[in-house]
Parts: structure tokens; C-alpha cells; sequence
């Protein structure tokens, strides 16, 4: 499946996050930012883990 994640629409879902982050709390944050469905579809894909930037997010959606 195509992943359609524009990199700077996600950073901006994520402002706010205070890293190292769970995945839980990365895709709370996102969802009180109003993150669209496809950034939202993407975190979810995320291993459930700590990410300790949001290059580190990035980077991880980056690999679907």
C-alpha cells in the first residue's frame, strides 16, 4: 500500500509531543491535533515502542 504521508503535515500533528514518546502517547497527540486519516492510518502501523524525535517518527513511517 502507497504510503501518502506528507513528512511536514505529520510533523505538525505531532508539535507538542515531548519526546522519548510512546507510540500511544505520539498518536494522542496527533489526534488533538486533528492529524488526517492517512497520518493517523500511519502511526498506527508504528511498532509500539519509544521514539526519541520526531525524526525518529519520520523515519519509521517512512519504512511502510
Amino acid at each position: 500500500m502507497e504510503n501518502n504521508v506528507n513528512p511536514i503535515e505529520m510533523q505538525k500533528c505531532l508539535g507538542g509531543v515531548s519526546y522519548p514518546a510512546s507510540k500511544d502517547e505520539i498518536m494522542r497527540q496527533a489526534e488533538q491535533h486533528g492529524a488526517s486519516k492517512d497520518i493517523m492510518g500511519a502511526l498506527k502501523k508504528l511498532p509500539e515502542s519509544d521514539y526519541d524525535s520526531p525524526a525518529a517518527v519520520n523515519r519509521e513511517v517512512g519504512k511502510e
